[in-house]
């Protein structure tokens, strides 16, 4: 198979569906609060930007109100519910 060109991602055929590596914000946020009770949006935000989010998440987390956040409550704000 011939490489992908620059800026151009490779299909492979007959799956009928994008295949993507990026994580979702619960597992982000799962990540982010390992051994941390709580933490800033900036933080969160910062986080959830270095995991290559993609642009609906991070827009939810931008909507977060200024404040610190342990685990729970910002999967409440999020309003993410259980898995």
């Amino acid at each position: 198979m011939a490489p992908a060109r620059p800026g151009f991602a490779r299909s492979r055929a007959g799956t009928g569906a994008a295949v993507t590596s990026e994580p979702d914000l619960r597992s982000v946020l799962e990540t982010a609060f390992t051994g941390q009770e709580r933490l800033s949006r900036e933080e969160i935000r910062r986080k959830a930007i270095a995991a290559d989010l993609p642009a609906d998440a991070l827009t939810r987390v931008d909507a977060l109100p200024e404040g610190e956040y342990a685990e729970d409550e910002v999967i409440e704000a999020l309003r993410l519910g259980s898995a």
